[in-house]
């Protein structure tokens, strides 16, 4: 199955559901590149970002179940094609494109 890559951004409001989101992510630690997390307990809040490489399943999978979390909002943003990425000759390609 294809892999892409993406970005997971995730809020949290409150903590009582961190450990939980913890241990979603933890599941998913093989697919994760990178993962960042900014608490702001004056606000009562907590941002983490995600940097992901999966098929869609599966990043579909872990938005889910963390988006089923009292007090967790989710949004994703991901790659149309995994191979493109890897590939100087897409790049190439795309820089003769925006120079016309």
């Amino acid at each position: 199955m294809e892999k892409r890559l993406g970005i997971i951004a995730i809020v949290v409001t409150g903590k009582s559901h961190i450990t939980e989101i913890n241990e979603l992510i933890s599941e998913s630690a093989e697919s994760i590149i990178a993962r960042q997390g900014i608490p702001m307990p004056q606000k009562n809040l907590s941002f983490i970002s995600l940097i992901i490489e999966a098929p869609m399943n599966s990043i579909n999978t872990l938005t889910g179940k963390l988006g089923r979390i009292p007090g967790v909002e989710v949004k994703t943003i991901v790659t149309k094609k995994g191979d493109e990425l890897t590939s100087p000759l897409v790049h190439e390609k795309r820089n003769q494109k925006y120079q016309k």
